[in-house]
């Protein structure tokens, strides 16, 4: 599925739970964006009563209801998307204003899978600190997380299965798997901008130092059920690296 001016098709998939107040604002973002191909824009609710996908003024927008899990809501929207490429966005990550342009590019340059460097919606200097270690952290182990908008053919996403449904760390378990099938992953030399509000909202350092306690202990063979009981009851915002 290819326009004129031989862009791929790109299915932007949003996980969203609870967010009927922000949906729109989001929506109304990404319709902003400049693109020259075909744009699919599925919103994958995992709440038993929809309010996301009922609060959604945008009559272009796939809607569809899931059951609570951020891997089993992305599968869920890759698996009904019809584009080539996946982008798979939080609700509370903003791409640049030619950020499916970059993906575009990308692709054609022959990468199946990648994503952005980190940026934090925040003023504070704490913030900009975090960015550059993500930034290293990142170009050296070449696994981004999913606030960084993690992208994918569609071919390749569904020879590997797609996400692993487990209740935590399934963007890192989702990179593990593309680096095992031999692929390259591309971190893209701009940031998206992701919401500060669960930083602000239970601390800076005890996030970091919490996700990189749950990090090693998970590629140490910690199994993701016993490590999200250490998180609070809701699955986080945005992930501290």
């Amino acid at each position: 599925m290819k326009n004129k001016r031989n862009n791929p098709s790109i299915s932007l998939i949003i996980p969203v739970l609870n967010e009927a107040e922000s949906i729109n604002c989001v929506l109304e973002h990404l319709f902003s964006l400049r693109y020259g191909g075909i744009l699919e824009i599925i919103v994958v609710d995992g709440a038993d009563d929809h309010g996301t996908l009922n609060a959604i003024k945008y009559p272009g927008v796939r809607k569809l209801a899931s059951t609570n899990g951020r891997a089993r809501q992305m599968n869920r929207g890759a698996s009904e998307a019809k584009g080539e490429v996946l982008l798979f966005l939080h609700s509370d990550t903003e791409l640049p204003e030619d950020g499916l342009e970059l993906i575009a590019d990308t692709v054609f340059g022959g990468y199946r899978c990648g994503a952005f460097e980190l940026g934090i919606a925040s003023k504070r200097h704490i913030y900009r600190v975090i960015e550059t270690i993500v930034r290293i952290r990142t170009r050296l182990t070449m696994i981004p997380y999913g606030d960084q908008a993690i992208f994918v053919t569609k071919s390749f996403f569904d020879s590997f299965g797609g996400y692993t449904e487990i209740p935590l760390m399934e963007d890192v378990d989702i990179m593990r798997k593309v680096r095992r099938n031999g692929e390259k992953i591309c971190v893209i030399e701009r940031q998206v901008k992701t919401s500060a509000r669960r930083w602000e909202k239970e601390g800076v350092l005890y996030c970091i130092l919490r996700n990189w306690v749950l990090l090693t202990l998970y590629l140490i063979g910690v199994s993701p059920e016993r490590l999200v009981k250490y998180y609070s009851p809701h699955r986080p915002l945005s992930r501290a690296q």
